[in-house]
């Protein structure tokens, strides 16, 4: 059972974490506390009670500056379907800045799920901060990043109504590519009535245009030619279900060891200009979420533009940071990091690595030294090597994941600009060729913008 699900459980018992705060506010305000129920029957009530209809929980009003809040909140709370979102809503209902009554609520709130003082402290403390950086003051410019914290804090990222949210974000962010197959598609559909030689040629064109590529395509055709056979069908009603289906297979994500000893260790390559800076940041903003200790390494010491950004995004995400000087070697900033992150008792190490032509052999090899140099100070390391690419590059895209994978070895992919394209068919192509995982998609520039992938919500959201 996952954490939300026994939030669900705890949330509908009269002695749950939420009744527990506010007794303790109470004790601690030296108030009198309510009186426990007794064992007898109670007494009937007076025929006028009967009429009072219950308040229903989506027009709970938040508690207004004469009341006292958290008594109001704890009713509004627990009335609430059990929804981070509904949630938040309720602890956010009537505060329209930052400032110390939203932080007030949002320590409540924690302490209602039962969530260490400590930790509550720490993540109003640097999501204060963090405001105060980007220069945000309104609730309604920070609501959605707020609620994305208070997912990955709690451990909520994978239940239904952050999934739902997420599912939203990923439909809107790939709607170019949506228009640009699932138009032509449907176009498809309405002008043949069977799937014959002219329709998978004509559907054989659709996806080269999308970018999926030839031999990709050819592929995925017989594929779906094999998967129709099966089904005992040529109706182009049931194709868009074939290959919902078929998408679905292709994306699936075989099982691994996620367990390493520590400090996890992640090497990041790529090309120049994919957006592997910002993607390190995005993915040390996510593990700190979690509450992990972070350790960001600059190994792209060809330039000291490289260094500086990646210092500027550690400084204001609160992380580690190590470096060398501009035109150190490469092996030994990887090397004296490890040191670091072992000795310091960081839980992740991302290490950059110089963006360079995945034509260029010698840069190639130099990955292969990083990589050895790393694993020598702690074995096993790097534990995943992340290839990030960028969808908006099409076939390059392709090539690039081919050639780092046979230099250096690639363990998964974070798809960065998804957002961007019209031809998302790059997706299908990358990992149908490469029978390479995609973890992550960038959906768009902001922190909350770099999404787990899901094989199932992608197919669905580019045929819906």
């Amino acid at each position: 059972m996952g954490f939300f699900s026994k939030l669900k459980k705890a949330w509908a018992r009269p002695e749950d974490a939420a009744q527990q705060a506010l007794d303790e506010y109470k004790r601690e305000k030296g108030l009198e506390l309510d009186e426990p129920a007794k064992a007898e029957p109670a007494p009937e009530p007076a025929p006028q009670a009967a009429s009072a209809p219950e308040t229903p929980a989506s027009d709970v009003a938040a508690p207004t500056p004469g009341e006292d809040w958290q008594a109001g909140l704890t009713l509004a709370l627990r009335q609430a379907e059990p929804k981070l979102s509904q949630w938040l809503n309720i602890i956010v209902e009537g505060v329209d800045r930052k400032g110390q009554p939203l932080w007030d609520r949002l320590a409540f709130l924690f302490k209602a799920l039962g969530a260490p003082e400590a930790e509550a402290g720490d993540f109003i403390t640097k999501f204060e901060a963090w405001l105060d950086d980007m220069g945000y003051d309104a609730v309604a410019d920070f609501k959605s990043e707020l609620q994305y914290r208070l997912a990955l804090a709690l451990d909520l990222e994978d239940e239904e109504d952050e999934r739902d949210r997420l599912f939203l974000k990923l439909s809107e962010g790939i709607s170019k590519t949506r228009e640009q197959i699932t138009k032509r598609i449907d176009g498809l559909l309405s002008s043949h009535s069977s799937l014959d030689d002219d329709f998978w040629e004509e559907f054989e064109e659709i996806l080269i245009m999308a970018d999926v590529g030839m031999e990709a395509a050819g592929q995925l055709m017989n594929n779906l030619k094999a998967r129709a056979r099966k089904a005992g069908t040529d109706n182009p009603e049931d194709f868009k279900d074939i290959l919902r289906e078929e998408l679905e297979d292709i994306f699936k994500v075989p099982k691994r060891i996620e367990a390493v000893n520590p400090p996890e260790v992640l090497m990041m390559i790529g090309v120049n200009g994919v957006g592997k800076t910002t993607t390190i940041a995005k993915l040390a903003y996510r593990a700190q979420m979690q509450g992990r200790k972070v350790l960001i390494a600059a190994g792209d010491t060809f330039r000291a533009a490289a260094i500086d950004q990646l210092r500027v995004w550690a400084d204001r995400l609160g992380t580690g940071f190590f470096a060398k000087a501009e035109g150190s070697d490469p092996a030994a900033v990887a090397y004296e990091a490890m040191d670091k992150a072992v000795n310091e008792g960081y839980d992740l190490l991302l290490l950059d690595t110089a963006g360079r032509l995945h034509t260029k052999a010698n840069l190639m090899e130099e990955l292969t030294k990083i990589k050895r140099v790393v694993g020598k100070k702690h074995e096993g390391a790097p534990h995943r090597n992340i290839l990030v690419i960028d969808a908006t590059t099409g076939q390059n895209a392709l090539s690039q994941t081919k050639l780092f994978n046979q230099a250096v070895g690639v363990d998964e992919i974070i798809l960065t600009k998804l957002d961007g394209t019209a031809k998302g068919g790059v997706v299908v192509a990358v990992t149908l060729q490469n029978k390479l995982p995609i973890t992550f998609v960038g959906l768009g520039e902001k922190m909350e913008d770099l999404r787990p992938f899901d094989g199932k919500d992608f197919a669905k959201a580019l045929l819906t």
